[in-house]
């Protein structure tokens, strides 16, 4: 049995297969998503868990199957998102770039049009976001931070669920 350098968990039709969007898409969609982060908790407190920048990261990078793509939703939204927030400038622009470019990288290799892989990628790039975050405050900035991993694996399962339903109504808006 003989195994090739392909792709081989993409299916073959849907090999190199790059999803379109319109420019308006590419640039509400962020730009609603950093609103929500910093509007919607303020007046729900109850929403405060759902980071929903890092959902569109996520959706976008692995859909689009382009690194370059990925790393520029990412640092783009991290940035933004970090312009508006009272964290250090930059956290969460490093912390975005590399989970889109992860992500995208991802969504080279697998079929991620499937609501299961979509809910496994989601829960790890989360679990991913925050640790990689608490790193960089420890080692970057040298601030105490805890890591409560039970809160964090039960928020990145909440946060996954909420992007199966956010990547549904967003796939409704790609271009056919």
């Amino acid at each position: 049995m003989e195994y090739s350098d392909s792709r081989i968990l993409l299916s073959s039709q849907r090999e190199g297969q790059v999803k379109r969007f319109r420019a308006w898409v590419l640039m509400a969609v962020p730009l609603a998503a950093i609103l929500f982060q910093f509007f919607v908790p303020r007046f729900f407190d109850f929403l405060r868990f759902v980071e929903m920048p890092l959902l569109v990261v996520v959706y976008f990078a692995v859909v689009r199957r382009s690194q370059i793509s990925g790393l520029l939703v990412g640092a783009l939204v991290g940035l933004a998102q970090d312009s508006l927030s009272k964290h250090p400038l930059g956290m969460f622009g490093i912390d975005k770039t590399l989970v889109g470019y992860f992500a995208a990288s991802v969504g080279l290799r697998i079929d991620v049009d499937h609501a299961m892989v979509r809910l496994v990628l989601t829960f790890f790039f989360y679990m991913f976001h925050q640790v990689l975050y608490w790193v960089m405050v420890r080692a970057l900035l040298r601030q105490p931070m805890d890591l409560e991993l039970q809160s964090t694996v039960l928020l990145a399962l909440l946060n996954a669920v909420i992007g199966i339903a956010l990547y549904h109504f967003l796939d409704k808006l790609r271009d056919r």
